[in-house]
């Protein structure tokens, strides 16, 4: 990788929602890009994006489009990212991908920077992104295990519409639509109506549980450091365009204090803490969409499990649900560097 502060940056899959939500993070947090590169498919290639005021043409992703690249960042399917990932590490860049292609792979670090952002290290080739469930629920329990120790999670979820993608955010207004008008409301995106609808489904099935319930078992039990952590998740889409949810019971290794509890995520990284339910303030999605915090709230001791805790979680899924933590990546690789350089 380049020594320059200045970088040629890759985002593939620039013109999906995710990829989107990437140039928009990159310019937010002024991420240090000297030429930025939008790939996508062959379907996408010709289109434009903006980047800082300025159009860009896409361009089909190729070994040949990631030459001389520093960081691509991938919020493609993970296809893809197997394919072109190696591409950028074998040539001295580092690829963070936010696909589930190298969440569970041994030799790739899985990380969300406030919980065990020590694993950048080096120059790591590939670093992945965790699912857009795992990242918030680390956030949120990390204080929580290091006060506690954390012995076992059960997790409602509630889903937004914008975690499957761009076409169902635009089938759930078409459906509200319908529904204002007295017209039956279709679908096609989706195996249900979403709109006036909650379920507990639309993922593959894995057994009895589904592909993304699977997904935040490994994957909150890596990124936390637990692998024998006693997980059981429901998860359940909702009509929401943006913003994930979900309800949490947490049992621990010694006695949990709600009131150490509630100190410990007031100063938390990452966490925005939000909780006076007797003046109805908690987290919702709602809040939390455009924000980069995890937003907590609603902590309290489990009335059914002595020593255990309940609490509520919203984040937007978008942000720091993807493109924030992988973009917060990005810079974590670039601080160490600049550490190593200057020790050097």
């Amino acid at each position: 990788m380049t020594t320059s502060p200045n970088l040629r940056v890759a985002v593939v899959g620039a013109t999906g929602a995710a990829g989107s939500t990437v140039l928009r993070i990159l310019q937010e947090r002024d991420f240090p890009v000297a030429e930025l590169l939008p790939l996508a498919s062959a379907r996408s290639a010709g289109t434009t994006v903006q980047f800082r005021g300025r159009p860009l043409t896409v361009r089909e992703v190729s070994d040949e489009a990631l030459d001389g690249v520093d960081v691509a960042f991938f919020a493609a399917g993970s296809g893809t990212a197997k394919r072109f990932a190696p591409v950028v590490a074998q040539r001295g860049g580092v690829a963070i991908d936010k696909s589930s292609g190298y969440r569970m792979d041994p030799q790739v670090p899985l990380v969300v920077p406030e919980v065990n952002g020590e694993l950048v290290s080096g120059e790591p080739g590939i670093v992945a992104n965790p699912n857009c469930v795992a990242i918030p629920l680390t956030v949120a329990l990390n204080p929580l295990h290091q006060e506690f120790g954390l012995r076992r999670m059960t997790v409602a979820t509630y889903q937004s519409a914008s975690g499957g993608g761009r076409n169902l955010v635009a089938e759930l207004r078409d459906q509200e639509v319908a529904d204002a008008e007295g017209r039956e409301p279709q679908h096609s995106v989706y195996p249900h109506v979403l709109h006036g609808n909650v379920v507990p489904g639309g993922w593959s099935m894995h057994g009895d549980d589904n592909d993304e319930e699977v997904k935040v078992v490994q994957e909150t039990r890596r990124v936390l450091g637990l692998p024998e952590l006693r997980v059981s998740v429901s998860t359940v889409r909702v009509p929401v365009a943006v913003g994930h949810s979900g309800s949490v019971w947490l049992e621990f290794e010694r006695a949990a204090d709600v009131e150490t509890a509630r100190r410990a995520l007031q100063g938390a990284p990452g966490v925005r803490y939000v909780d006076d339910p007797a003046n109805q303030r908690y987290p919702t999605p709602r809040q939390a969409a455009g924000t980069d915090d995890v937003w907590v709230g609603r902590v309290r001791a489990d009335a059914g499990n002595p020593g255990g805790l309940v609490l509520f979680w919203s984040v937007d899924n978008l942000r720091k649900g993807a493109a924030t933590n992988a973009v917060q990546v990005g810079e974590l690789v670039l601080a160490r560097r600049a550490a190593r350089s200057a020790v050097a």
